[in-house]
């Protein structure tokens, strides 16, 4: 019984370290792996600020350029965020400032707020 227990253990801990550090596995793939996910094929860290405006996360509402020329100690934006970014703009087929407007209604609808800002609880306080 113990056996079986450290062996889905050792499997689990082998599959989080897979998805930790798929940016690192991802290239050393054979191209047959990589068909049948296509999702690793696609995947580039953007770490950097140089990086993320290279790949169109850069607009004249959202300078980017400008935490570049004034040495800003980050290294960039959230992955996360920009991978979403980026994907609502190749699936959506829109620029970044109109991407970033859906991503945030996105974030605002799942916590009740409509895209004006008012909280959609029926409940809610708006007026005195």
């Amino acid at each position: 019984m113990l056996f079986y227990i450290s062996l889905v253990a050792f499997v689990a801990l082998l599959a989080m370290l897979t998805y930790r550090y798929r940016s690192f596995i991802a290239p050393h793939l054979p191209e047959r792996v990589k068909a049948y996910f296509p999702s690793l094929s696609h995947y580039q860290p953007l770490s950097t600020f140089s990086d993320q405006i290279g790949a169109g996360i850069n607009s004249d509402n959202f300078d980017i350029e400008a935490n570049i020329r004034e040495g800003d100690s980050r290294t960039g934006l959230n992955e996360q965020g920009t991978q979403e970014i980026l994907e609502i703009m190749r699936r959506e087929r829109v620029n970044f400032d109109q991407a970033r407007l859906i991503r945030q209604n996105r974030i605002l609808a799942r916590n009740g707020i409509d895209p004006s800002g008012m909280p959609l609880d029926s409940k809610a306080v708006t007026r005195l």
